[in-house]
């Protein structure tokens, strides 16, 4: 087992607050213990800002400790009102058990069958408790004012919140404690936002088992960007862990593109490259940043541990065909990805005249411009310069006869897909 995985943490800035630093490190350099960080399943994927407190539990992972990943099929049926100025829209049962599903199964990626790693859903225990159980076993352990005092409750206190998001922090108290009971869970691992959620749970579970009991609490730092943005919002929305949302080819190239500004601090955070290997790539960034190494090698580790090497070596395919221009190579899948964001036209499996084919397809306005365009050489059909206006198209002979990659001039791209 590592010597010590606060350490690690510390090097990487990846702590924020902790409620007993000196506690935690003694406790975690003497022994392997258990954790657990929770996600509520609000949506059937998960984007890149849920990956940061799950990269610190692959850290403990790694490290020889036991996280135990908590889907919250119970506390995500109430809403966790953290980070929001209005209250949740309540989701049907029906779609928190399938966004609990999906949750599980990107965890199972993330953190493999390791025997080291357990995987629990909140609503196991949760739904077992009665009202009166719940008013009479922890609602008297609970004092309203200092409910009130957290930051999560006191944000919204101008436009009010329900009693139902009132009580969250209740719940996720609930579950440390019954962590510790039934696994000896000593560390809960959260964003920034959670803090007051958490320090309720150390609070209650000291209440009930005794004021030295040793339970622990860590918060990783908000991220943002260089330019005081927040981390993982694009112009074209969040970055999804989810294949079917955001292409591994889209994923990597979102980490390819990261400032220099940001790199480093994204290979500490993200990647699990030891620190002589990120002091080496930072230089890279000092000395000839222009050569994007760090980029590189960030955008290769995450996109392995997120999608897998056969999905990395896909994503750089593509990238290398984008940059020669050898769309050949690409298979129907590699070429779905790569021109997912172009603008798609509508085409019939008929053929024709590339000139008819272009102004068919509204890729052109004019048969004017259509062969001027053609007879200059701006037009290339899945990779292939045409600069005979006589040219036939037939899109059955291309990507299965699903669709035809048409560029105008040097960067515009259309899929036309046969309908």
């Amino acid at each position: 087992m590592q010597t010590n995985i606060i350490d690690e943490l510390t090097w990487r800035d990846a702590i924020n607050q902790q409620t007993d630093a000196d506690g935690l490190r003694e406790l975690t350099a003497h022994k392997s213990i258990a954790l657990y960080c929770g996600v509520d399943p609000t949506g059937d994927s998960m984007h890149i800002g849920h990956l940061i407190p799950f990269m610190m539990m692959k850290r403990f992972q790694l490290a020889g400790h036991h996280p135990y990943i908590v889907i919250g099929g119970g506390t995500g049926s109430i809403g966790d009102p953290s980070g929001r100025k209005s209250e949740r829209q309540l989701q049907t049962m029906a779609t928190v058990q399938h966004n609990v599903a999906a949750l599980s199964s990107q965890m199972k990626r993330l953190f493999g069958d390791d025997a080291n790693v357990s995987m629990v859903n909140n609503y196991d225990w949760l739904s077992k408790i009665s009202l009166l159980d719940f008013l009479r076993d922890y609602g008297k352990l609970f004092n309203i004012n200092t409910m009130l005092a957290k930051d999560v409750v006191a944000s919204r206190l101008d436009v009010g919140i329900s009693f139902t998001e009132f009580t969250y922090q209740i719940l996720q108290s609930v579950d440390f404690m019954h962590l510790y009971r039934t696994h000896d869970v000593q560390l809960q691992i959260g964003g920034a936002d959670q803090w007051g959620n958490i320090t309720s749970g150390i609070d209650m579970i000291r209440k009930i088992e005794g004021s030295e009991t040793e339970v622990y609490g860590l918060t990783i730092p908000l991220m943002l960007k260089a330019d005081g943005t927040k981390f993982g919002k694009t112009a074209g929305g969040a970055i999804w862990l989810d294949p079917e949302k955001t292409t591994p080819y889209e994923f990597y190239q979102f980490w390819l593109n990261q400032d220099d500004r940001d790199v480093v601090k994204y290979l500490k955070y993200f990647t699990f490259l030891d620190e002589a290997e990120i002091n080496d790539l930072a230089e890279t960034v000092r000395t000839t940043p222009e050569k994007r190494v760090a980029q590189r090698r960030l955008a290769e580790e995450v996109t392995r541990f997120v999608h897998g090497q056969v999905e990395l070596d896909g994503a750089q395919k593509i990238t290398e065909v984008l940059f020669s221009g050898d769309i050949k190579s690409l298979d129907v899948k590699e070429a779905e990805q790569a021109f997912q964001k172009a603008p798609t036209v509508d085409i019939t499996a008929e053929t024709k005249n590339i000139v008819d084919f272009l102004v068919d397809a509204g890729i052109e306005t004019s048969k004017r411009q259509a062969r001027e365009d053609v007879q200059n050489g701006a037009i290339t059909i899945n990779g292939d310069r045409l600069r005979e206006t006589t040219s036939e198209i037939n899109p059955s002979e291309s990507f299965e006869g699903k669709f035809v990659i048409v560029r105008r001039g040097k960067k515009k791209y259309f899929l036309a897909r046969v309908n």
